[in-house]
């Protein structure tokens, strides 16, 4: 089976430097070992204004049946002796050339190039032919799966018979793909992810590592797909318990990446409105100050920030001595990045950079990394989640990790009505799945409490209004002391 990326250049960014993005040199012809076969990187062209590099995997048919049969027959072959040796395998883009390109082009892929870091950040004009592509669902699925990332798709089914065209067309096609919207990486990680996809089947045993090679190659594209669902369960072979739970971690994903920075832009700005001659503190800060100043009243020295974003609170934090280990956890790889780049991590100091450690998680799993630390703050992080998935991280936080401290903020809805440019009825901000009156959240936290062996009490966060109460609404639970003591 046969892939190539073409780009194009000029003198001053030579066509060319597709060899040090690829980490493999337009000079010579390099071949690779894989488990099932040889695969061999060659560049039919390599000229400053045009560079081809191609990717030729050569299948060994004998060897793709033994490995299928040394995993109980799952290796998905066919059943038919014959058809085990001869079948598309050797010929059509599949599972088997994915995996090829993440293997022949593994740095690539994650978008390191030390000899040309810029060139690996920027979008290049790419091009991308296969010329066969086995496609269950046609060209228009082709092009349901290209197109919204940003590919202009063009694609040719393939006849039966080109004799006999009244025998219709075969489930191959010719797929040529252009963007110069995409930088290498993430067009090799789309090719990853999607080409198996098509083809709607995989050469090995699929088994719950898939889920987190799925969610890596899928970063910043997958989770917004409007195919998400089709690829997710066709990607891991249609096993309904993994397809869950790669879309459970995918709708996770989605809501941590809502921006931060248009939360604070909204709490600015109908804060604004109240007091027009003055500037009034935004309740973003407001917020971050009474989080802090319960954790200095609770004496917590380790604390979590889970659902920290894009680090606002951890920078925070990191300002008071006295929080000796902060450590922030999001599902967001994305927010986990801009988080490093906000404290500066690469340039902190060695004493300080100990004190603060950034972390992936999901909050709807239980993590022995979260266990032991003296408290852990969910600010405005319950209101992004559906209703159904409260108890799993209720679970994960209280019952869990247990810290003896949690705080808990969300946005108080009755507030809402004395903001007058936001419309009746609608919650502030587009994902917050509810948000709470005082009631409510106080029946919740007591519920909370009560099934986990904690104390918990209100604090107002911003104006508190005589009618309608404060803008945010402040849960502080802490450990029953007869509870502490068993413990101990």
């Amino acid at each position: 089976m046969f892939l190539s990326i073409t780009t194009t250049g000029t003198p001053e960014r030579p066509a060319t430097d597709l060899g040090y993005l690829l980490h493999k040199h337009p000079g010579k012809a390099q071949a690779f070992s894989t488990s099932y076969g040889r695969a061999h990187v060659l560049y039919p062209e390599a000229r400053p204004e045009r560079c081809t590099a191609a990717l030729l995997l050569e299948v060994d048919a004998v060897a793709l049946v033994r490995k299928g049969k040394s995993k109980g027959g799952r290796g998905g072959a066919p059943d038919a002796a014959l058809a085990q040796y001869v079948n598309d395998r050797p010929y059509a883009a599949s599972s088997l050339l994915a995996v090829a390109l993440s293997g022949v082009f593994s740095s690539a892929m994650r978008g390191v190039c030390n000899a040309r870091p810029e060139r690996a950040a920027q979008p290049l004009p790419l091009r991308v032919e296969v010329p066969a592509l086995p496609a269950r669902g046609g060209p228009g699925l082709v092009r349901q799966l290209f197109e919204p990332l940003g590919w202009t798709v063009t694609v040719e089914p393939v006849a039966l018979d080109a004799q006999f065209p009244e025998w219709g067309d075969s489930r191959y096609v010719r797929l040529e793909l252009e963007s110069g919207a995409l930088t290498l990486a993430q067009a090799l990680r789309h090719l990853y992810v999607l080409l198996p996809v098509l083809d709607d089947a995989k050469h090995y045993w699929v088994s719950e590592d898939e889920v987190d090679k799925l969610l890596r190659a899928g970063e910043g594209w997958l989770s917004e797909h409007p195919e998400q669902k089709l690829i997710t369960s066709r990607y891991l072979s249609r096993r309904w318990s993994l397809t869950r739970q790669a879309m459970e971690r995918l709708e996770l994903v989605r809501l941590a990446e809502a921006d931060d920075s248009e939360v604070e832009e909204i709490d600015n700005a109908v804060e604004a409105e109240t007091e027009e001659e003055a500037k009034p503190t935004p309740l973003a800060v407001q917020r971050r100050d009474a989080i802090i100043t319960a954790l200095q009243a609770s004496g917590a020295a380790r604390v979590l920030d889970l659902g920290c974003g894009q680090g606002q609170l951890v920078q925070a934090l990191l300002k008071d001595p006295r929080f000796t280990e902060i450590v922030g956890v999001d599902v967001s790889v994305r927010a986990l990045t801009i988080a490093s780049r906000r404290l500066k991590l690469d340039r902190m100091g060695e004493r300080q950079a100990s004190r603060v450690k950034l972390v992936q998680g999901s909050l709807a799993y239980t993590d022995k990394r979260l266990k032991g630390y003296d408290a852990a703050v969910l600010s405005e992080v319950i209101e992004h989640l559906d209703l159904p998935r409260l108890p799993a991280l209720e679970y994960a936080v209280f019952g869990a990790a247990r810290p003896r401290t949690v705080l808990v903020t969300t946005p108080n809805v009755e507030y809402n009505v004395r903001w007058e440019s936001l419309p009746a009825g609608h919650v502030r901000h587009g994902d917050h799945r509810f948000e709470w009156t005082r009631e409510e959240f106080r029946a919740w936290a007591a519920a909370v409490a009560e099934r986990h062996g904690y104390e918990v009490e209100f604090v107002p966060v911003g104006p508190d209004d005589p009618e309608v109460g404060p803008p945010t609404q402040m849960a502080v639970f802490t450990v029953r002391k007869e509870k502490e003591a068993k413990a101990a």
